[in-house]
């Protein structure tokens, strides 16, 4: 910290350094545990795995399900009637109105119909059923009894003998099934 004179990196940085060396994060991680292992330091009997959600950048906003994806088409396709039907009730009445800006409402709302529907078939391919636009690795989890955040599960397993991690994973929605061979 006293080479840098105090200066911290913004997250964004940090994330791109994640993104941008992934692979050599990795790569050192899996040394250092080779090196601890031929030093000695672990245990092989006795590991504590514990799991912590972080939070991540995206918003729930952003973070799509079927059933969200479905909500959305059909308020979609109620506003299109919607639009449709007071066009055709300014039409009967043959008030003059701008035509200009119901059709160009109109059109947004097509292309939100179609944009949301090619949602739909990406949600559905997806094995977990959901999207996040923002951040695509992160899920909508359940991080307190009421409360769903969109987030990630990492989970690490550490030697008791000295508190070193000697595996971690990122896993999805729950870790059930960490400890199954």
């Amino acid at each position: 910290m006293w080479l840098l004179e105090r200066l911290s990196p913004d997250f964004k940085t940090i994330a791109n350094f994640r993104k941008d060396n992934g692979k050599g994060i990795k790569n050192v991680c899996r040394k250092f545990v080779e090196l601890c292992r031929q030093f000695n330091m672990f245990e092989d009997a006795v590991f504590a795995i514990d799991g912590s959600k972080f939070k991540a950048v995206n918003n729930k906003s952003k973070n799509y399900t079927p059933s969200k994806v479905q909500f959305h088409i059909e308020r979609v396709e109620k506003s299109i009637e919607k639009y449709l039907s007071q066009m055709d009730a300014k039409d009967e009445n043959e008030k003059e109105s701008d035509p200009t800006v119901a059709a160009s409402k109109l059109a947004w709302l097509k292309q939100r119909l179609v944009e949301l529907k090619a949602l739909e078939k990406q949600v559905n391919k997806h094995p977990d059923k959901q999207i996040s636009q923002t951040d695509p690795d992160a899920r909508l989890m359940k991080t307190h009894p009421m409360e769903r955040q969109v987030c990630y599960n990492v989970q690490a397993a550490v030697d008791t003998k000295n508190p070193l991690i000697v595996c971690h994973d990122i896993v999805m929605t729950t870790d059930r099934g960490q400890l199954t061979l």
